[in-house]
């Protein structure tokens, strides 16, 4: 259980200084665009944050780490794909506010982050699915 609050935790901190790191990137360059930047922040409290503390209640439920391997593949997986996926929002988006040309590669990377990000929920899905008792 400390693990998930302490996940929870860190995206919680990292979620607020991102979103300090937009406001003051945007405010140094005088930028007023569209960037990633601006959602980056709110996918590390939601998915991140939010996600993790709504496992946390469910561990307490139905002991979700008892599933063994499934909940430390779903746990690694998840995490690697979010961090990805958020790394290259950040990368994108401090691009676009400095007027740097973005390379297709990292879209590419973005895209695979999220795939492991989806790979990740679906491990969860299933982990939870074996863990709520059948019906009696």
């Amino acid at each position: 259980m400390r693990k998930i609050y302490h996940a929870a935790h860190i995206y919680m901190i990292v979620g607020v200084i991102t979103g300090l790191y937009y406001r003051e990137i945007t405010k140094l360059n005088d930028f007023t665009g569209d960037t990633q930047l601006g959602v980056v922040h709110t996918h590390l409290l939601a998915l991140g944050m939010l996600f993790f503390l709504i496992v946390l209640v469910l561990e307490k439920v139905f002991t979700l780490s008892a599933g063994g391997r499934l909940f430390t593949w779903f746990f690694w997986v998840y995490n690697g794909g979010l961090a990805l996926t958020v790394a290259m929002m950040l990368v994108h988006g401090t691009q676009t506010v400095l007027g740097a040309e973005t390379s297709p590669a990292i879209t590419g990377m973005a895209g695979l982050g999220h795939i492991v990000l989806t790979v990740g929920l679906v491990l969860f899905f299933v982990n939870l699915g074996k863990r709520i008792p059948a019906k009696t």
